[in-house]
Formats: C-alpha cells, structure tokens, sequence
C-alpha cells in the first residue's frame, strides 16, 4: 500500500511535468517557430532539432533537482516505521513541492533549454545555416522566460493537487503511528495574495505579450500576404492566449474550491453534532491559518460538549441519589433500574443516542415521588387504596416536575419514559392506559427493568424474591403486563448470566406496588 502511495505521487508529477512542458514549450515554442516564422524546410527541421537538443538537456538537469527533492520522500517509504520527527519533516517538505517545481521550472528548466538553443541558433546563424536576423535572438531572450513563467504557473497549481494524495497518507500514518496528527499550524508557505497577483498578471498579460512578439515577428515575413493570412494566423495566437486563459483561470478556481469545500464539508458535520471531525491540513498558503483554526474549534468544540455531557449526566445521577435519598430501603434503585433498562436497551439493538436516552429517562423515571408525602411513600406496611391513588400520580407529577427545566426542549425526549413508564402491556396500567405498542418505547423497557428491581430486593417487613422466582413472574406476565418480546429477551439473557447475578449481593428496593 505504502509503495503504491509513491509510485502514485511519481506518475501524478510526471503527468502535470508532461502536460506542462508539452503545452508551455512545444505548443508555444511551435507557434513561434512555425507559425510566426516563415523558413523554409530545411531550416524548419533544424529548428526543430535544435529544441528537441535543449530539451533532452533541459530534462537531463532536470531529472538530476528533482531526484534530489524527492530523496526525503523516498527515504520515508524505504523505513519501516518511520520516527515522528521524520514524518514532521517530510509533511512539510510534500507541502514545499510546488514550490521546488517553480525553481526547477526558472533553474535547470530554464537555463538547460535556453542557453543550448541560443548557442546552438548563433553557431547557424554565424555558419549561415539558418537566416535568422540577429533581433530574433533578442525577442527570443524575452519571449523564453514568458514561457517558463507559463510552464510554472501551471505546474503549481497541478502539484498543489497531486501532493494531497501524499500528504493525507503521511498525516494518516503519523495518526495511526503515533497519535499525532501533522498540521503546518497555520505556517504560510506561499501567501494567496502572491498566487493572485502572479496569476492575475500571468493570465492577463501573457496572450497580450504572445500576440506582440509574434506579431513582430510576423510582420517581417509576411508584409505581402493578404488579409486572409494575417487572420488566419492571428486566430492561431488569439486562441491560444484564450485557451490559455481560461485554463489559468480554472486551475486558479481549483485551487480556492478545494479546501472551502473541505471546510464547508466538515462544518456539516459539525452542525449535526460530530465533534470527533477534522479537516486535513494539506495546504501551504493562508487556508493553513483557517484550517489549524477551524481544527483548534472544534476541538474546544469537543472538550466542552464532554465537560456539558459530564455535567448532564451527573445533574441525572445527583437527582436520582437525591430521590432514592429520602428512603434509605430505596437506595441505589433509580441506578440499577438505569443498568437493566440499558441491558435491555441493548438487548433490543437501540444505539447509542438511544441508550443515552434511556439512561436519564430511567435514572429520573421515579422523580415525580418528591410530590408524594412522606407519610405515604414512606409507610412500611400495606398502602390504603386512597394512598395508592396518590402513589399512581408520581408519574404524572415526574412529568410536570421535568417539564419546568429550561430549555423548554431539555427534558423532550424522556417524558415519554417518565409518564408511561406504569402502563402495561394490555391496557390495565396508569396513568393513561395505554395498551401495546401505543406505549412509549422507553416506558416498555423501564417497566421491566422497575419490576424485576422491585422484586428482587428486600424491605424491612419482606425479603427479596430469588432470580429465579423474579423470572417466572415476568414470564407469567408476558403480553400482558409487560412487552412479550423485550420481557423474552430480558429473560433469556439473565438466564445466560444467572451464575454471576447470584454471586452478587442484593441491594434494598422499594415495593413493587410502589414502583
């Protein structure tokens, strides 16, 4: 996989070197030599032969900076595991690439092809084997660079995209390796504002400059030729200044998209509540600043949203001892009722948005019993039919109580639980009676969970059933006061696990016409 990366990394710098040099150097270089000049055959080959000479020098010295360039880079792949200080330094060396192709483009680019070609035209200019006028060596020293300042341009903006590849598998193996994750920190390598004014002018300027020199040359061999010919040949340049335009202008475009795209992409995820999503700092100019800034929000993001949901679920664990606190035959009952509600959660295949609800919806699901006399809730012996009553209103009373927290949304999603959590199965229960799958989900499950505690825990005047005897009785009630299939599942699960269970030491609970 590893050498996959760099050989990919290889033939996306030789692709835009290709495109690059063949559109700069011979698209250009060819309309100049055999469009703007008029030369007869012989000398239109060895003109040809010349630049094809300077190009095999050019990419001679050419091949020999970028082996060095990329050296680092190799080094890495031929490591097994690589130290973090070394990933450090080819990460920012990868984001240097662009660069180092615009001073391969004006170094060894530049000198190897233009310094062969004009000793080669003076030696067949001074043997007559080519009749060029001197001036046109002149043109030619300004018209070289103007071309390699193209070749750059467009190799930039390419090498800029085909180093991402790289630069993503070497943030990601640093991740994987050591836990790092590589960012410029907002280093700027190449400023925007010196890619815009580079660009800007380049694009603007270079079809003016292509058509001037052309033309000056043209008008030295062609003052007989007719209208026609002169625009047929002024298309030929006009099209390339254009085709070269508004490639410039779209590689530009590129080059802006790309990383407000990505933040744009990430901020999506944020707004759905992902706070683990970050955007891979994988570019060298000022969207390092915004991307290292965007990256230290969300994490800030992150550590609050984990210090908020700390301190939710502890205000929910605090609420529930208060509760259980009033009776000490109850404690603990909200948070072991919360521990089999979740098994049965999970048992049911809810996910984790779920099962957090249900958590805090069982964890308060007897809230409403702060509205319940002392002398009623805690009376040791048999309730009277009118203290029942008022027993049966806790979940309604839980209901209201949490509808006061603000926001008015906070609690939206467990009332349901808290109010239903006494129906059952067929209808019989409180306080509204509902029958089936009319019942809330969550009150389903706390039923359950709320019974099998309530049984199996001792009070003062009865002893807690047996695991056994618990079961049997929810399997008794099966379709009836409890979900047939949640109460199965729930069963057929302890069942499994029983060994362990009664080895553990029982915990006091309430009654279970309490509960």
């Amino acid at each position: 996989m590893a050498l996959h990366i760099y050989k990919d990394f290889i033939r996306r710098l030789i692709r835009d070197y290709i495109i690059g040099s063949t559109a700069a150097v011979l698209g250009v270089g060819s309309i100049f030599i055999f469009s703007a000049l008029q030369v007869p055959g012989h000398e239109a080959i060895m003109l040809l032969a010349i630049l094809l000479i300077s190009l095999m020098i050019m990419m001679i010295a050419e091949l020999f900076v970028f082996y060095r360039h990329l050296r680092p880079i190799r080094q890495m792949f031929h490591q097994s595991q690589p130290s973090i200080e070394t990933l450090q330094s080819v990460y920012l060396h990868t984001h240097r690439f662009p660069v180092f192709a615009i001073k391969r483009i004006f170094g060894p680019h530049l000198f190897g092809l233009s310094i062969p070609a004009a000793i080669m035209l003076l030696i067949g200019v001074q043997q007559e084997l080519l009749s060029l006028p001197f001036s046109y060596l002149f043109l030619a020293a300004v018209g070289v660079p103007l071309v390699a300042c193209m070749h750059a341009f467009m190799e930039f903006f390419l090498t800029s995209q085909s180093i991402r590849p790289l630069v993503m598998y070497i943030r990601q193996l640093s991740l994987d390796l050591y836990g790092i994750d590589l960012s410029l920190n907002g280093q700027v390598l190449v400023s925007i504002q010196r890619k815009f004014q580079f660009s800007a002018f380049l694009i603007g300027t270079f079809p003016l400059l292509l058509f001037i020199l052309s033309g000056y040359i043209r008008q030295d061999v062609t003052a007989h030729q007719n209208a026609v010919d002169y625009w047929n040949w002024a298309g030929i340049i006009l099209l390339v200044g254009i085709a070269f335009s508004s490639l410039g202008a779209w590689v530009l475009s590129r080059e802006i998209e790309h990383p407000i795209r990505s933040i744009n992409k990430a901020m999506g995820s944020v707004q759905t509540g992902d706070f683990d999503v970050r955007t891979a700092d994988i570019y060298s100019d000022e969207f390092s600043k915004l991307v290292a800034g965007f990256n230290h929000m969300v994490s800030g993001l992150k550590a609050r949203e984990s210090m908020n949901n700390l301190l939710i679920q502890s205000y929910f664990t605090t609420l529930a001892a208060a509760l259980d606190a009033r009776d000490p035959y109850t404690a603990g009952h909200s948070e072991r009722v919360a521990r089999y509600s979740l098994e049965i959660g999970r048992l049911a295949n809810l996910h984790e948005q779920e099962l957090d609800i249900l958590k805090k919806t069982a964890l308060l699901h007897d809230i409403g019993k702060i509205g319940v006399r002392d002398t009623v809730l805690l009376k040791e012996g048999r309730l009277t039919e009118e203290e029942f009553e008022m027993i049966k209103l806790h979940p309604l009373l839980g209901e209201k109580i949490l509808r006061q927290i603000e926001p008015a949304d906070a609690m939206f999603d467990i009332l349901p639980g808290v109010r239903s959590h006494h129906e059952r199965f067929d209808g019989r229960g409180y306080p509204d009676g509902l029958a089936g799958d009319n019942i809330p989900l969550m009150g389903r499950i706390i039923a359950i969970a709320d019974a099998f505690d309530a049984m199996t825990s001792d009070r003062p005047y009865r002893k807690g059933m047996t695991v056994e005897r618990a079961l049997y009785i929810l399997k008794e009630g099966q379709g009836t006061q409890w979900d047939p299939e949640l109460t199965k599942k729930f069963i057929d699960n302890l069942n499994q696990i029983q060994p362990k269970m009664d080895a553990e030491k029982s915990t006091p609970i309430t009654m279970m016409n309490r509960d």
